[in-house]
């Protein structure tokens, strides 16, 4: 089953779309992770396929066009984590992540026993639960994105959007945050669509990469289709040397230009 589909994706402001043509098919579970060059429109299509900028061709979700899908039904079912998230001042993480109910509740409704049970698994899960009660503005940059992706996950999305969910984290608390991504899109059969710079750990963690440059997709594939000194070269400007370890993993490793003598 397909999760997301894209035919002819634009993305940006009426009349003056910066992502244009993008087709992409992503199954239940799977992983795309959009790469690129600095303004090359990553977070544009993201924004886009979460509703939040407008789009022109189609873009559905479990086979349902995103345009027909009212702003409550869109909420339960995809999920999205800006890259520079906007914590309210005052509520606790528990808190927080409670808002994640909040597209399942009826007007005026309150939370039920499930929605809290749901919350406290969430934590759990996150490895949250022992700062349930601490304040969001505590809160480290690793346990901030764990928070928000807390919050996200409460939701109960079909489709997940992370937008840079590494950034501002160190090495260890990066990968840390991919692990735990995979592993809860593994269990919860959750489509996962993502940005990110780091192209070692994109390769790593993508089942397919889409990469942007100028607005139009440039290649797409595998990540060993993608990833290469040449495709590199010509989209980032970059000389690198890609290795591949023991294990199968993709590493991608700048090489110096040699200096003249």
């Amino acid at each position: 089953m397909t999760g997301l589909v894209l035919r002819g994706v634009g993305a940006g402001y009426p009349g003056a779309f910066s992502v244009r043509g993008v087709d992409a098919d992503v199954p239940v579970g799977g992983w795309l992770i959009i790469i690129g060059p600095n303004g090359a429109g990553k977070s544009t299509l993201l924004k886009a396929l979460a509703g939040l900028l407008p789009h022109g061709g189609e873009i559905r979700v479990k086979g349902r066009l995103l345009r027909d899908l009212s702003a409550r039904e869109r909420a339960r079912k995809i999920g999205y984590a800006p890259q520079v998230p906007q914590l309210p001042e005052g509520l606790s993480v528990a808190d927080y992540v409670l808002l994640g109910r909040t597209p399942h509740l009826g007007l005026l409704a309150k939370e039920s026993r499930r929605d809290m049970r749901l919350v406290t698994d969430v934590l759990h899960r996150l490895d949250l639960g022992a700062l349930a009660a601490r304040p969001l503005h505590t809160l480290s940059g690793g346990e901030r994105q764990r928070a928000l992706l807390a919050r996200v996950l409460a939701q109960q999305p079909g489709v997940l959007l992370l937008d840079e969910p590494t950034t501002g984290l160190d090495i260890g608390h990066a990968q840390e945050l991919l692990d735990l991504v995979d592993r809860l899109r593994r269990e919860d059969a959750t489509t996962v669509v993502a940005t990110l710079h780091d192209l070692t750990f994109a390769a790593q963690y993508a089942d397919r990469l889409l990469l942007l440059n100028g607005g139009t997709v440039v290649a797409s594939g595998t990540p060993s289709q993608v990833v290469n000194p040449d495709t590199m070269r010509e989209h980032y400007a970059a000389q690198v040397e890609v290795l591949t370890t023991g294990g199968g993993e993709i590493v991608v490793a700048p090489t110096r230009t040699p200096r003249e003598t």
